[in-house]
């Protein structure tokens, strides 16, 4: 799974490197501490309904609402959506084949359980930034309308099944136009585990086990 995460790069140069073009209300960024139904970047493909082609980075919340609920805490919070199952579940098979979307990050984090049933956190991350696999949808109830999102995850490699069965779904860069639907069909193809020399791990200070913890130094590895 993946139930918080650190994105550091500046949203201008998400712009660049995604060919977007920014909205003006995206979250701060540094963020090394970003929890779920906060805002998030995303990157969205181009407005149908618009002549322009460009890509969209807009800020999403992290917790998909299916349309049914009545209020955003009306059910389960969806921060993750399962690969396997993704076209088969009502709150989602709609998404996965109209609205795709790209969530950029930094690294997140994942956590293991010790004997005393203490909490560890790690730390995932590449030597640049990743582009996790997405779907999102619009919400709206009784006058209140948000924009949303979920993480698509998938089996675990083998290098990461050390700390968690589950993982993100990393897009490659050569594959971001298949997944947003530039490309036609195909993009269930991409909901593979990453190859196990991608990403790598460290442990990192317990800290981050509060939401309201904040800092670069929640990053750096912990002994």
């Amino acid at each position: 799974m993946c139930g918080r995460i650190a994105n550091t790069l500046p949203s201008d140069a998400m712009a660049q490197l995604f060919s977007a073009t920014p909205a003006n209300n995206l979250p701060s960024v540094p963020n090394f501490n970003v929890c779920p139904t906060t805002g998030i970047h995303v990157v969205m493909g181009a407005d149908p309904n618009s002549a322009d082609s460009t890509r969209r980075l807009v800020q999403m919340r992290w917790g998909f609402i299916p349309h049914w609920y009545k209020a955003p805490n009306d059910g389960p919070l969806l921060i993750n959506a399962r690969a396997e199952t993704l076209a088969e579940k009502p709150a989602f098979r709609m998404a996965c084949r109209e609205r795709r979307c790209l969530i950029p990050v930094t690294g997140y984090y994942e956590w293991t359980k010790d004997d005393a049933g203490k909490r560890w956190p790690w730390y995932i991350h590449s030597d640049a930034p990743l582009a996790l696999a997405g779907i999102w949808q619009d919400w709206s109830q009784g006058g209140e309308n948000l924009r949303c999102c979920a993480v698509v995850t998938i089996g675990s490699n083998i290098k990461l099944s050390q700390i968690h069965h589950r993982m993100p779904v990393v897009i490659a860069q050569d594959n971001w136009d298949l997944w947003l639907g530039e490309q036609g069909h195909g993009a269930a193809r991409l909901m593979q585990p990453a190859d196990d020399d991608l990403l790598s791990f460290h442990a990192v200070d317990p800290k981050v086990n509060s939401n309201k913890a904040s800092g670069p130094e929640l990053i750096e590895p912990f002994e």
